[in-house]
């Protein structure tokens, strides 16, 4: 009787272990305890490698107020990855040079210590950021690329080489960007955005531009040159903004880089403040999870879709039950469907002799289907 309690505790004990949480974790790092919040889906239990997503807070906040503008949780629990939400030291990510102050070591030392506490897939470790965060995610880009397999910055630009590189009097200064593998890049900026390290036209000779942005890097992925464009719906009309979607599309290794483009968009986060035409949070998840440490994932396969390539029909769209998508005539895709609030809802994959989606689970709303690398509105009636 002993024997069988304690086999189903050990059970209860395994369950528990594994189920959904949030943790707040500290770091002792170069002199201070550093903290960040860890968010473990209820799906995870051990036996399969998961994909980390690191969110980085805005300057002067930390984690928790990073939760509040991007809550990855909802879309964790259904996509199957951890997300983290480190605090900075005092606020703050990038400390302009002149500085000894470096934070991309801090994000290799989480990783490491992530790998001793959990399965992870080390292939496949994204980051995010908002302003300064944002900022911080493209040195991640340059300075950590044998880690980040992707990143996305939202109202936040990229420091120049000449600042970045600009020597302290002791002769430090943060490296070149110097990328180690081609790396997949969304940006969200927003048009009239006046804060002087995301304004749309740069900050010179501090912060490029967008355009400078998306030069040096589809430059640096060897992608297209010309952007393919096209005009996202406009589901919000108040909001004062539009978005328009921009792709460089064919870099090496199958990554892209996309551009949201904010048209009337301020210092905001998409979907939580600002414009309410999209969710950045659902935009970024669909958007780096489709890549790993090597590129986009199965880019030798013979059913990678191009955008450019592919017209989507849908319909009927007001439906009750089932939706049809017309014209997959390039094999089978994956999909994900979104509350306007970035919550993943349903996702699977769409067979070219069956191509019906049945929604009639979901509650009458507004819903973001997100298929082929593009975004299309659809309503449950």
């Amino acid at each position: 009787m002993k024997k069988i309690f304690l086999s189903l505790f050990a059970i209860f004990l395994y369950v528990n272990l594994f189920s959904q949480q949030q943790i707040n974790k500290t770091l002792f790092f170069d002199g201070e305890n550093r903290n960040y919040i860890v968010y473990i889906p209820a799906s995870y239990n051990g036996s399969v490698n998961y994909p980390l997503l690191f969110s980085f807070h805005g300057g002067s906040d930390d984690g928790q107020a990073m939760i509040g503008l991007n809550d990855m949780r909802p879309i964790a629990d259904t996509a199957n990855f951890i997300a983290i939400y480190p605090s900075g030291s005092d606020g703050a990510w990038m400390h302009k040079v002149p500085t000894t102050y470096n934070d991309i070591y801090f994000v290799d030392a989480i990783i490491d210590t992530l790998n001793l506490e959990f399965n992870v897939d080390n292939d496949r470790i994204y980051a995010c950021g908002y302003s300064e965060g944002g900022i911080f995610s493209y040195e991640l880009a340059c300075r950590l690329s044998n880690r980040i397999a992707a990143v996305a910055s939202v109202s936040g630009s990229m420091m120049t080489d000449i600042y970045r590189n600009n020597p302290a009097p002791n002769g430090y200064g943060f490296p070149v960007c110097s990328p180690s593998h081609p790396t997949a890049i969304m940006f969200i900026p927003g048009t009239v955005d006046m804060n002087p390290h995301s304004m749309y036209s740069g900050f010179s000779p501090y912060y490029m531009s967008a355009s400078e942005i998306s030069t040096y890097w589809s430059t640096q992925n060897n992608t297209d040159s010309v952007p393919i464009i096209s005009q996202l719906p406009n589901i919000n009309t108040s909001d004062g903004s539009t978005v328009q979607r921009r792709v460089w599309e064919n870099g090496d290794n199958c990554v892209r880089v996309e551009e949201l483009k904010v048209i009337g968009g301020d210092h905001d986060w998409p979907g939580t403040f600002g414009n309410m035409d999209i969710s950045a949070s659902a935009e970024i998840w669909n958007f780096v999870s489709k890549y790993d440490i090597n590129g986009l994932i199965n880019c030798a396969s013979t059913n990678v879709i191009s955008t450019s390539d592919l017209e989507i029909k849908i319909f009927p769209n007001p439906s009750s039950d089932f939706i049809t998508i017309n014209s997959l005539d390039k094999g089978n895709l994956s999909y994900s469907i979104f509350s306007t609030i970035g919550k993943m809802v349903m996702n699977g994959n769409i067979n070219t002799s069956n191509p019906k989606i049945n929604i009639s689970n979901l509650e009458p709303q507004l819903y973001i289907l997100m298929i082929g690398g593009s975004s299309h509105k659809i309503i449950k009636k």
